[in-house]
């Protein structure tokens, strides 16, 4: 591990979970104005080849990195209001069974994300907006 991706390791873990490129760029360069975007993005890359970082895509353009946990975590987001809820991975642990005995695949990266709306959506149905992009919110 170099200084370069210590401190960007550093920066996707004061994200406190998810946060964007954009987001661990800035607090690198407040650290480091040497580093520029190219190294963040090879970085983000090459922690993720390590699996000592995860990336999901939320949509929208959102893609989003956090410290790799021991279990994993799926997300759910509502296509209108934008929430994301963390789903534990046993709720989806079957279907990766399923997978493996019906057609002999071993999943070995498994993050899903699904689209849908939430309860609040639901129940005060209005005309799907398209995904935000503003910061993410965390639901619960």
């Amino acid at each position: 591990m170099t200084p370069q991706r210590l401190m960007i390791l550093d920066a996707v873990c004061e994200g406190g979970g998810h946060t964007t490129a954009e987001e661990i760029y800035r607090r690198v360069r407040t650290k480091s104005p040497c580093i520029n975007r190219a190294t963040v993005y090879r970085t983000l890359d090459f922690l993720h080849d390590q699996r000592l970082v995860t990336s999901a895509d939320l949509g929208g353009g959102r893609l989003v990195y956090e410290i790799a946990g021991e279990t994993p975590h799926h997300h759910l987001v509502c296509r209108n209001c934008g929430e994301i809820e963390v789903l534990a991975n046993d709720v989806v642990q079957g279907m990766y069974e399923a997978i493996s005995e019906r057609h002999a695949f071993k999943v070995d990266e498994d993050h899903l994300v699904m689209f849908g709306l939430c309860k609040g959506c639901r129940a005060n149905p209005s005309p799907l907006a398209p995904l935000p992009t503003a910061p993410l919110r965390e639901g619960g």
